[in-house]
């Protein structure tokens, strides 16, 4: 119960002591609550990861792709320069 009021901003206030039951169900509520937040902060974590992957995925594939063109060019620009030599 004291964690409970901490968490909800009353610091200096006394709390009379619960019975074991309705500790044990209120322990349980934060326990729950903790496990979905941990979760869920866990599933946002990996989706970031996998779009962060994905993004470096499609970069390098783009810049693979970039420098291809550029080889091409440059091997086509060369033998235009040896069609013009004849």
């Amino acid at each position: 119960m004291r964690t409970k009021m901490r968490l909800l901003g009353f610091r200096g206030a006394a709390v009379k002591p619960l019975n074991e039951e309705a500790a044990a169900e209120l322990g349980a509520e934060l326990l729950g609550e903790a496990l979905v937040f941990g979760v869920g902060g866990l599933c946002l974590y990996l989706e970031y990861l996998r779009q962060a992957g994905q993004s470096r995925r499609r970069e390098e594939h783009l810049e693979q792709t970039l420098s291809h063109l550029q080889q091409g060019l440059e091997r086509l620009q060369r033998e235009l320069e040896e069609l013009r030599a004849q």
